[in-house]
């Protein structure tokens, strides 16, 4: 019996290995080398003509340069001001997206008794998808412009004498297109966190007295918290490398770390721009680690 099981464990060895080839394939294929030929461009020369392989750390100190002190009026360099300004709409498009991701979530996973209605309200979140990004983003446009609906409106109403400037092509525009294009990817993943919540909970926290927001607080909260954190990596990077977004609302105005990226590779600056995805890839991952050690995702899952 033993000799049997003996001559079968490598064949079940050989057959997980098969398993998992394809899935290292397309892996191997569309990350790893990808990722090792950015970081290799990176460290090469570069000149108005040609990209050179020649191993050189320039185009990281050309992307610091200046940023050891501030400039004469007193502000922090390009590379850090962009990032800045970068991680700024992040924390903001993080929040709002939270809030309302987890509101919209909650509502339907507790509020909602009936499956089917559950599923016609969740298909219905996803009705904005059903277009592209930049189509969601024009429509805007007729709204908040100059001579938009809402301007016209407060006009006519006598709310203001003039048009309101900031509602397009403003940090509002830009952080009103981010959360209309991204809530999504926050409520998809608390959504499933809270429909896997133990109701008896809930009842045993009320028979014990609490109210709806020590249940919500003590109970729908830190059970949710695996939603929440995949929700912010979803958000937090899709919205660190964006560049269409903040180009078409911001109205090539407003510079974040992607606008950078996709200018320096129209000017086929393709080592500068390697370097510069290399350190914004840095700093995804610092933000990742960051979140994932607030719960163990693999256990949770």
């Amino acid at each position: 019996m033993s000799a049997s099981s003996a001559t079968r464990q490598p064949a079940k060895g050989i057959a997980a290995w098969w398993q998992a080839l394809p899935f290292s394939a397309v892996f191997l294929l569309f990350f790893l080398i990808p990722l090792a030929l950015v970081v290799m461009v990176s460290f090469w020369e570069y000149n108005e003509y040609e990209i050179l392989p020649a191993f050189t750390w320039a185009n990281y100190a050309d992307i610091f340069q200046g940023c050891g002190s501030l400039t004469d009026n007193g502000d922090l360099c390009v590379t850090l001001s962009t990032y800045l300004s970068t991680l700024k709409f992040c924390l903001i498009v993080w929040f709002i997206t939270l809030v309302l991701g987890f509101a919209v979530a909650y509502f339907l996973a507790f509020h909602v008794q009936s499956a089917t209605m559950q599923t016609a309200l969740f298909v219905l979140c996803t009705v904005p998808f059903w277009t592209s990004n930049v189509i969601r983003m024009i429509s805007w446009v007729p709204l908040l412009g100059r001579n938009g609906l809402v301007n016209q409106t407060l006009m006519s109403i006598g709310i203001v004498d003039t048009p309101i400037e900031w509602l397009l092509f403003s940090d509002f525009s830009v952080v009103l297109a981010f959360v209309h294009l991204y809530t999504m990817f926050m409520i998809v993943p608390i959504f499933n966190s809270m429909m896997r919540i133990d109701r008896s909970l809930l009842e045993a926290a009320s028979d014990a007295g609490a109210s709806a927001w020590q249940s919500l607080w003590n109970v729908v909260i830190p059970l949710s918290k695996t939603g929440i954190i995949i929700g912010s990596i979803f958000v937090i990077t899709i919205v660190m490398g964006d560049f269409v977004t903040i180009g078409v609302m911001g109205g090539q105005q407003i510079a974040s770390v992607g606008k950078i990226i996709q200018v320096q590779t129209s000017y086929l600056q393709f080592p500068l721009a390697a370097a510069n995805a290399v350190i914004l890839l840095a700093v995804v991952l610092m933000i990742i680690w960051a979140l994932t050690r607030m719960v163990d995702i693999r256990k949770e899952l």
